[in-house]
């Protein structure tokens, strides 16, 4: 009985340990890593800052695999200019990310537009659907969408790249084009050709 008791108490005080500590019990009684740290550098997106680290929020509470961080530097450098929102990858969770105030002004939201991109970082290509429960429909979906949040599909995703089962596209640049049309362009090449 007291062997029994012991058991369960160590056990107890593990499971208190690993989950302290970031590992967590998987199903079949292994442990798996902790997410993988993404920092982001959000010191150049002037007054779109606050929508990057509401974009960092929201892919924090919807995958499990992946943790933004706001860092200086950081794996993702964001930045602001006058055209189309847009990223530009380099490998699965490192890139920069330009906030266009192209799309602002014609009434795209900008945490929308902020995730989106991010998402882009993290392995998503655009998927034009027009859907706005679809993050990664963009600009196809209609400039009334407010949703800031990833599909069950397009977390599911991120977190099976994240967990390497996998592989991401890498050297991929993406364009928000506010005429729905798919503009992947290779790294390197000028922005919406």
């Amino acid at each position: 009985m007291r062997r029994r008791q012991f058991s369960r108490t160590a056990g107890t005080l593990l499971a208190l340990v690993l989950t302290a500590t970031g590992v967590v019990a998987a199903g079949g009684g292994t442990a798996s890593a902790a997410a993988r740290t993404v920092y982001y550098d959000a010191s150049r997106a002037g007054e779109f800052r606050t929508n990057f680290d509401q974009a960092a929020t929201i892919w924090n509470s919807s995958v499990a695999n992946v943790r933004l961080v706001a860092r200086t530097p950081g794996n993702i450098t964001i930045y602001v200019d006058t055209g189309w929102p847009r990223a530009q990858t380099t490998s699965l969770g490192n890139g920069r990310v330009w906030m266009g105030t192209q799309a602002v002004d014609q009434g795209y939201d900008r945490t929308r537009i902020a995730t989106h991109e991010i998402g882009h970082i993290l392995g998503l290509p655009d998927n034009r659907t027009g859907l706005c429960t679809d993050l990664m429909s963009g600009s196809s979906a209609p400039v009334s969408c407010r949703n800031a949040t990833p599909s069950a599909a397009e977390a599911s995703r991120v977190n099976a790249l994240f967990a390497g089962s996998l592989t991401a596209p890498a050297g991929v640049s993406y364009v928000w084009r506010g005429d729905g049309a798919p503009a992947p362009v290779a790294v390197g090449a000028p922005a919406g050709s």
